[in-house]
């Protein structure tokens, strides 16, 4: 397992320091994921609120990644977003599901602020940097704030009444209604929230102060996995909000909906897939170290099996078909990659085009995202689930402090794969591979 390596810098002041360098946040990242590998197994068990997490990412600077780049060359790119996910993942698949939420909450409004932006693509690069949603944004990382909550419109009652509504009231309105959300709310700072208009019938996206009298969270604490992930509901009692906390209005229509819009919940899915991810190449690695110690006599060390290399020291002994097994699990691990890596790089560029994205483009990104989904969950469901047939956990779990806790791997990839159906996506990627077919510009996750 993990050794814990030297902390990352402590802030001397009320906020974080931010890396000035992109190059620098992998190194940030480890460190972190080190630090909450060690004690994970604990933590897991003990199952309590992530408070403590939650100031370990802060402390790192990590919430603010995602912040646009100004004058002092602060902020990182998606594809530095999705790696810190994925490191975080590995250690654990928790705090790597609470912050891909935060990650998505804090880019939305570039996705839905209400502001006539330009049509070219000259335009829109400075639009989606700078327009009104870049204040939200700015205040986010300058208060230290963890986000949580759902733009998508909210699911109806039983009664057929919408889930979460906006009354107009004065100068803002009253935000009623009761809502599950899957990470981040029982400890987040603020709680991004899509509620309908009662007067319009819009899905209005609010900034809501989960601190409010008015506001009553109650912990989702009966969760297979994911346990510290935060998940919770919220009552919201007549909650009110100024109108300058209204971020953004989504589309009402959803034949109304653009491409770059749309790439909404792709962003959401396709981080979700990093943490899979990143959950499989975490348990994978535990599993290794595990066998390594048990299993082989070392006599010169190898490459890592998920980089390329054997699961044992090179001329150490072994049982075939454990070897068998761990190449199997390692080239699973290789091919979910390989998959997420390309949606990755995919979104990346569409996020870039930002309004210039043209539907061709955006049904590519939704194909590719939706193949990232289900290879990473098929991967790593089977992974974790190998890996207890290939440690003796039994044995393990006689070791003080209860052992590596390796079951964690697998819980928490079962409580991920849960929210998505891999029939669903394999079903639109036939049918655009087959018969042309683009999937539909939807803000549903």
């Amino acid at each position: 397992m993990r050794t814990p390596r030297k902390s990352a810098k402590r802030p001397t002041s009320g906020q974080p320091e931010r890396p000035a360098d992109d190059e620098i946040w992998p190194r940030v990242t480890r460190e972190l994921a080190d630090d909450l590998a060690v004690d994970a197994p604990a933590r897991d068990r003990a199952g309590k609120a992530p408070f403590d997490e939650v100031a370990r990412l802060k402390e790192a600077g990590l919430p603010a990644l995602l912040t646009p780049p100004g004058p002092s060359g602060r902020g990182a790119d998606w594809q530095a977003a999705c790696a810190v996910i994925r490191e975080i993942s590995a250690a654990d698949g928790s705090i790597g599901e609470l912050l891909a939420h935060h990650y998505v909450l804090s880019f939305s409004t570039r996705f839905f602020a209400d502001d006539p932006a330009g049509d070219t693509a000259r335009d829109t690069a400075r639009d989606t940097a700078s327009g009104p949603g870049a204040a939200f944004e700015d205040r986010t990382a300058r208060e230290g704030w963890l986000l949580a909550g759902a733009v998508e419109p909210p699911p109806l009652r039983a009664d057929g009444a919408p889930g979460l509504t906006l009354t107009p009231s004065g100068r803002g309105y009253v935000l009623e209604g009761r809502r599950s959300f899957a990470s981040g709310v029982t400890v987040a700072d603020r709680l991004v929230v899509g509620a309908r208009c009662s007067s319009t019938g819009d899905v209005r996206v609010a900034l809501v102060d989960p601190g409010d009298p008015a506001v009553f969270t109650e912990a989702g604490t009966d969760r297979v996995g994911q346990r510290l992930a935060g998940a919770g509901t919220v009552t919201f009692d007549a909650v009110p909000v100024d109108a300058r906390d209204v971020l953004g209005t989504l589309p009402r229509d959803e034949h109304a909906v653009a491409p770059f819009t749309a790439l909404a919940p792709l962003a959401l899915r396709l981080l979700l897939a990093h943490v899979g991810l990143g959950i499989a190449e975490g348990a994978l690695a535990e599993a290794r170290d595990i066998s390594r110690a048990t299993h082989a006599a070392p006599t010169a060390a190898s490459a890592d099996p998920v980089a390329g290399g054997s699961a044992y020291p090179v001329g150490g002994g072994g049982d075939p078909y454990l070897l068998l097994a761990y190449g199997e699990l390692a080239t699973a691990a290789h091919a979910a990659a390989a998959v997420v890596e390309r949606a990755t790089d995919a979104l990346a560029r569409g996020l870039l085009a930002a309004r210039a994205l043209g539907v061709e483009e955006r049904t590519d990104i939704a194909v590719l995202v939706a193949a990232a989904e289900t290879v990473t969950g098929r991967s790593a469901v089977r992974i974790t689930t190998r890996i207890l047939e290939l440690v003796d956990t039994a044995r393990e779990s006689d070791a003080p402090g209860g052992g590596p806790g390796l079951d964690r791997f697998w819980r928490n990839a079962r409580a991920l794969t849960a929210q998505s159906s891999p029939d669903h996506r394999l079903r639109d990627i036939g049918d655009h591979y087959l018969n042309g077919t683009r999937p539909r510009l939807t803000l549903l996750a």
